[in-house]
């Protein structure tokens, strides 16, 4: 049977992968007693013994652990900011393409962050197929909820005194240096990374990101990249949908509790709006590393996860 650890389970990416492999049969977790979960030697043994180890830890401990692993056999997750950009790891984004053939023989992957996995499904193709160039300035307004920051944040929302600013969305990464930009700007082939507005608001799950274009970015029509999308996305969880209906509204919740991701196209040649809905804990976390594993261990890439 398949081994599998899972280095930081405490947190909420940890534990969502925790309680998403509990009902696989195929599957054995590793799980440290109390008194050893931060020790380097029993970590290091763990993840030398597991044929597929998550670390869901912060950057600095995630590099940590990577270095602790000898064994040439064990396969490293790491679901943190530090190696999404880092040489020698496969960033862990299987639709884009020739992508799903690296992760699949790697030992070394990075998952891709929340936001960023909103803004490369969209943007990504487009400059593939020459619709927009290297060099082109971009901008990108996320909405997350708030299950995106943590436990932290998961507890000041639910806690019974809520602060009245709470009950509005709030801006945040104001200082435009954002963790998420360096990928971003990297796994697209961009010289510039985009001015980047992430939200966060009082629902629990679900994410929606737009990238607004003009003739100033792309001379594409919004059908031309719609048959971008539809040629491009044809397997794994992200899919292009022709117009969803909610009477003229896009809710950012529409996809939370699945596993997949929805690529819309708006507007006209003067206006228009790329738009990705996900979960943020499903594509934009757990279940994108659940279906790196899968690959990489060779079996179906959604098995246990969540379509609609």
């Amino acid at each position: 049977m398949t081994k599998v650890f899972i280095d930081g389970s405490a947190g909420t990416t940890g534990l969502r992968i925790r309680e998403r492999l509990a009902g696989r049969k195929d599957l054995e977790l590793l799980v440290l007693p109390e008194e050893l979960r931060k020790d380097p030697s029993a970590r290091a043994d763990a993840l030398d013994s597991a044929s597929v180890s998550f670390l869901c830890l912060p950057d600095d401990a995630a590099r940590e652990a990577a270095a602790l692993v000898s064994s040439p056999r064990a396969v490293i997750i790491d679901t943190s900011t530090a190696h999404r950009t880092a040489e020698g790891w496969v960033y862990g984004f299987p639709e884009l393409k020739g992508q799903r053939e690296k992760i699949a023989a790697s030992r070394r992957i990075a998952n891709p962050g929340c936001h960023a996995t909103g803004f490369v499904s969209l943007v990504a193709p487009l400059v593939q197929a020459g619709l927009l160039k290297a060099d082109v300035r971009l901008s990108c307004f996320s909405l997350t909820g708030y299950s995106g920051g943590g436990k932290k944040m998961i507890a000041q929302y639910e806690s019974g005194d809520v602060p009245g600013l709470f009950r509005a969305p709030r801006q945040y990464g104001l200082g435009q240096v954002h963790k998420h930009l360096p990928e971003m700007a990297a796994v697209c082939g961009l010289q510039y990374a985009p001015v980047f507005c992430p939200v966060v608001a009082p629902y629990y799950a679900g994410m929606e990101v737009t990238v607004p274009l003009t003739p100033a970015e792309t001379s594409a029509s919004p059908e031309e990249i719609r048959q971008v999308y539809r040629d491009y996305y044809r397997s794994g969880l992200v899919h292009f949908s022709e117009a969803p209906d909610e009477e003229g509204f896009l809710s950012a919740a529409a996809l939370a509790g699945r596993d997949d991701l929805e690529i819309s196209v708006f507007g006209t040649p003067e206006r228009m709006i790329l738009v990705s809905r996900f979960d943020n804990l499903g594509k934009g976390a757990s279940g994108a590393a659940i279906q790196n594993m899968n690959l990489v261990l060779g079996m179906d890439e959604t098995l246990g996860l969540k379509k609609g």
